[in-house]
Parts: structure tokens; C-alpha cells; sequence
């Protein structure tokens, strides 16, 4: 008799499943309008800091290559018509890449070291942003502080170092090494980063982790205040939450809504119109 299912399980059997593709063409197409809706959302938060930030995904035809936007582009403009792709060299493919062709060279060494070291990783967001660099500046992990920060339990990492501007490939490595097999890591002095398996749940993390950093500093200061300490959630249930909430199947999931609200904004959807094939 088989053993019955677990209550992750039936939930898992609940959640709607990411969306498939069975012509790589269409899929390509696919992660480049939602990327280009990423860098949308992005701005929509406040998630720029002039020209900095960068977010990509790995290319589903050529996985050795992966898109960015190009420098300079303000991500509220961003479409998918404007992403380059580049390869692991740094290299940009001419025939699939927009027509500005200006790379960010500290988006490159970062991004290029996290997708070889983690082939598991579809897409990996950067960026600057307020709270995130704040707490940087302190050289901790979060707590298990709150349900949403069970999320990122033992599955984020410290880089407890600040170097000057990312400009050699030791340092994006050593970035990559300091995230392993995690999903975030807290840049020291610098901001945040996520990879995970979609650009949904990747958009979603971000946002997430970026909340997070905010509530734990504002409860330390409350609790500092009142000469207390913040009461932690306790690590069995910490360890439970995160199972829901900090997988990948979650993330997916709670991060779409950000997209159908841009479509709903924008009143713009993905649409797919294949190419006519060549005749004889």
C-alpha cells in the first residue's frame, strides 16, 4: 500500500504548473517578453539606481548564452526587442541581439560566473536596491524573523566582502562561490541577488528579500527601542514554512500575479507569431 501523501505534496498537486513549450522558438520568445517585463516591473518599484542593475535568463536554444538588456536602456522602457544576447566570452550574437549593442561589463562578470557555475539557474536578478543596501551594511543573514523571511532559511548567503566596482571574472566567482547552492545572496556595501528557475519566481524573491531586509531592520530598531529583543520564529517551523514557501513551485506561482497586473496595466500580452518558413 502506498504511503500517503504529505501535506506539501497535496498542495504541490493544487498549484498551477509553469507554462510549457514544446517549439523552442515560441519559448524563447516567451522568456524574452518576460524578461523585458521584469526589468518593467523593476522600474515600476524603484528598482533602478541610474544605469545600475541587471537582470537575465538563460537562452532555452543556446544555453551557453544568456540575454541582458542593454546598458543604459531605462528598465521602464525595456521590450523584448532591445535584449542582446551574449555568450560566455562576453561575446554578443549579432543576428538575435536589439539594435544598442552597449553590455554591462559588471553584469557580464557576475551573471556569466552564477549561470556556469549553476546550470540549474534560468534567470538571476541584481540590483541596488534601498533596504537591501542597508542591511548590507551590517555583514548578517536574516532571521527567521516573520513567514515571508522563512522563505530564504538556510537558503541564503553573506558575501562579506566589498572590493570597488565588479571588474575581473575572480571577483564575479567569487560571488558565485559565495552563493553556491542558494537562492540569494547579501552583497556586502552592495545590495542583493537572486537566481532561481524562472523569471517569475526570481522577480518574486527579489521583491520578497527586498521587504524582508526592510521589516527586520525596522523590528531591531522597534525592538532596540523598547529595550527588548525581537522574538525569532523557532526552527522546526521555520524549516516547515520554508518548505512551501521558499520552493521554486511557490515562487512561480506568487510571483505571476506581478506579471498579469503589468498586462493589465499595459493592456499587453504575449502573443507568438512564427516565422513563415522558407519555400524551395
Amino acid at each position: 500500500m502506498a504511503a500517503p501523501l504529505s501535506e506539501f505534496d497535496l498542495w504541490k498537486k493544487t498549484v498551477p504548473v509553469p507554462r510549457t513549450f514544446s517549439d523552442p522558438l515560441e519559448h524563447r520568445a516567451f522568456l524574452k517578453f518576460r524578461l523585458a517585463q521584469a526589468y518593467r516591473i523593476f522600474g515600476k518599484y524603484g528598482f533602478d539606481e541610474g544605469v545600475a542593475g541587471h537582470i537575465t535568463v538563460q537562452d532555452p536554444i543556446r544555453k551557453d548564452c544568456y540575454w541582458f538588456n542593454p546598458w543604459g536602456v531605462h528598465f521602464k522602457f525595456m521590450q523584448p526587442e532591445d535584449l542582446i544576447l551574449v555568450d560566455q566570452a562576453g561575446k554578443i550574437q549579432e543576428n538575435e541581439s536589439g539594435p544598442s549593442r552597449w553590455l554591462n561589463g559588471v553584469a557580464f562578470l557576475i551573471h556569466s560566473a552564477i549561470h556556469q557555475a549553476r546550470p540549474d539557474v534560468v534567470c538571476i536578478a541584481h540590483s541596488h536596491t534601498t533596504y537591501a543596501k542597508a542591511f548590507g551594511t551590517l555583514g548578517i543573514l536574516l532571521d527567521p524573523l516573520t513567514q515571508d523571511s522563512c522563505a530564504f532559511y538556510k537558503d541564503h548567503a553573506l558575501y562579506d566582502e566589498f572590493n570597488g566596482i565588479v571588474d575581473d571574472i575572480e571577483e564575479g566567482v567569487a560571488i558565485a562561490n559565495a552563493l553556491g547552492s542558494k537562492k540569494a545572496v547579501i552583497l556586502q556595501n552592495h545590495g542583493i541577488l537572486v537566481s532561481t528557475e524562472s523569471i517569475e519566481s526570481t522577480v518574486y524573491f527579489f521583491i520578497s528579500l527586498e521587504k524582508c531586509c526592510q521589516a527586520q531592520m525596522t523590528a531591531d530598531q522597534a525592538a532596540a527601542a523598547r529595550g527588548i529583543k525581537t522574538r525569532l520564529i523557532d526552527p522546526a517551523s521555520a524549516a516547515q514554512t520554508y518548505e512551501y514557501l521558499g520552493s521554486e513551485l511557490w515562487g512561480n506561482f506568487a510571483g505571476t500575479p506581478e506579471f498579469d497586473l503589468l498586462e493589465q496595466e499595459e493592456g499587453k500580452r504575449f502573443e507568438y507569431v512564427p516565422a513563415p518558413k522558407e519555400t524551395a
